[in-house]
């Protein structure tokens, strides 16, 4: 890893850092400075709860990624990180924790750091590092009837054809008690959303307790990107989710050139800024319309389909496809855009701002859409912060955060928005969140095209050299998205950790469905509206 100079560091993280070597000095085994905003601090397992610790309770740090490398053949241990995030002082720690081979077991976190759950258990399936002291140590990415293989690990060949697979498949916990029972929905779904198991257990009507299991699409697309040229990974990262195809892309992008030390030029990142905000408009319209389906308001759905429509086709004409695919590329973007095309984008802004009001006032003006909505599926603020959610979710439920004004990528340091933030963390919230999103979207497209500066839209990327280790990441339109990369000698990638929003916000659903009914399951559900594809990768 290439190390900058300790003053290189952004003011904002000194404080913290100083702290922490003041506090744990020659304990630490080194300070790695990879960027201003990026922090490496490598330790041993034994500190670990104390750093994490100070990191999350005095300088509320939060754990936005967890993930493990198998860095055996060069220094002889799989590598633990934890990423932690100083919104405040927009930087990043990342601690790096060997585990020795020999003994594979690491230390859970869950008991003080909820958002840890699912990140531990998957580095438990994928790794075959075992859990010491989780509350519920049982697979997660993998299901029970796999056999004892660990695709992440470097020895693992991608291209193994597992035996058929037997054994017992998931049991759920039973519920018991006088009138509780079991209501199975899934995996497979009517209609062509992908597959989850959702066992509700109800008293009567209301829910008591829901579990959920998912990872029925897992793609193993982390292993795929140790496999390919690094050139190739944009179009690989465009697959990760489909309805974010442009941010996971950019994300990856925003990696690679992280780890290259290039930036894209101004004007390649100023049509990225109006791309991710795109699609940011069409998802949000999709969900409004889809949560005025589940309470049959088909008329308002029909509206909304209708304005989602003129924005894909905006994409297409601007892209070459629907869902922006194609566009991203290392060093910025592929195509320009000629003054027909920014004249389109600007015709489409004008059209739609009335459009948009119309929709949102016939939805306001219907009383029981409204009784549908509101107080249905509270997420509290407190679980919401628990279980580090993000995004759309978690600025429902009071948590004021936004990769493009905390950490701003692409070109949001040059515009001005307003981020919506409520407390009541119901449906009705995480709808009035896009609400106030979509303007807020195409006045920033506005911004960006009033100043979009001339010359190129992007520039060569190197190669970058063997054990570079990057984070790159943007605000995407569900909430935040990491890639991390550490590069291998030949062009191509040791590592990519891929860290969608849905991670981290699936198992607030369950808390958000509780006391309940199921009928209401479908809208709650929806005002996540969490990725089945970028949970499972």
């Amino acid at each position: 890893m290439n190390t900058l100079k300790p003053d290189s560091i952004l003011p904002g993280l000194q404080p913290a850092l100083s702290d922490l070597t003041e506090r744990f000095g020659p304990r630490i085994e080194s300070v790695q400075v990879a960027r201003p905003n990026e922090v490496y601090l490598h330790i041993s397992m034994e500190l670990l709860p104390g750093f994490c610790a100070l990191l999350y309770k005095k300088w509320n740090g939060r754990l936005v990624s967890l993930f493990a490398d198998d860095a055996r053949a060069q220094d002889g241990a799989f590598h633990l990180y934890y990423v932690f995030a100083l919104d405040a002082a927009h930087g990043f720690f990342i601690l790096r924790v060997p585990v020795p081979p020999e003994l594979p077991v690491f230390v859970s976190l869950t008991n003080a750091l909820p958002a840890a759950n699912w990140q531990e258990r998957e580095i438990q399936d994928m790794f075959g590092l075992k859990l010491q002291g989780h509350p519920n140590p049982r697979r997660c990415a993998l299901h029970d009837d796999w056999p004892e293989v660990y695709p992440l690990r470097k020895d693992f060949d991608l291209h193994t054809v597992l035996p058929p697979f037997t054994g017992a498949r998931h049991k759920f916990r039973e519920v018991e008690g006088e009138g509780v029972f079991q209501v199975p929905v899934g995996p497979v779904h009517a209609g062509i959303i992908e597959p989850g198991h959702f066992l509700f257990s109800v008293a009567g009507e209301p829910v008591l307790y829901l579990q959920i299991r998912l990872f029925y699409t897992h793609k193993g697309t982390e292993k795929l990107f140790e496999n390919i040229p690094v050139t190739h990974g944009v179009r690989l990262a465009e697959s990760i989710s489909g309805d974010s195809s442009f941010a996971h892309a950019t994300a990856f992008c925003h990696a690679v050139e992280r780890a290259a030390n290039v930036e894209a030029p101004p004007r390649g990142r100023a049509l990225r800024t109006v791309c991710l905000e795109l699609e940011r408009v069409y998802n949000h319209i999709a969900d409004i319309g889809a949560m005025a389906t589940d309470v049959a308001f088909a008329v308002a759905n029909a509206h909304a389909m209708r304005l989602k429509e003129g924005v894909l086709r905006l994409n297409e004409q601007l892209t070459g496809n629907r869902l922006l695919r194609g566009m991203a590329s290392l060093g910025g973007v592929r195509f320009d855009w000629n003054a027909g095309q920014l004249e389109a984008i600007r015709r489409l802004i004008t059209e739609l701002r009335p459009e948009f009001e119309s929709l949102v006032g016939l939805i306001r003006e219907s009383s029981s859409t409204r009784d549908r909505l509101e107080t249905a599926g509270i997420l509290k603020p407190e679980t919401a912060h628990d279980l580090g959610v993000v995004g759309i979710a978690g600025r429902a439920s009071g948590i004021d955060r936004d990769l493009r004004r905390d950490f701003p990528h692409a070109a949001y340091d040059r515009v001005n928005f307003a981020v919506p933030v409520y407390r009541e963390g119901d449906v009705l919230r995480r709808m009035q969140v896009r609400i106030d999103e979509v303007p807020a979207a195409l006045s920033i497209i506005e911004q960006v095209l009033g100043t979009l500066p001339d010359g190129p839209t992007r520039v060569d990327v190197p190669t970058p050299p063997a054990n570079q280790v990057a984070l790159g990441y943007v605000e995407g339109w569900r909430g935040e998205i990491f890639h991390w990369i550490r590069t291998a000698a030949d062009g191509r990638l040791a590592r990519c950790k891929i860290k969608d929003p849905s991670l981290q916000n699936w198992p607030a659903l369950s808390e958000a469905i509780l006391g309940n009914i199921i009928p209401d399951f479908p809208v709650v559900n929806k005002s996540f509206n969490l990725s089945y594809s970028g949970t499972d990768r």
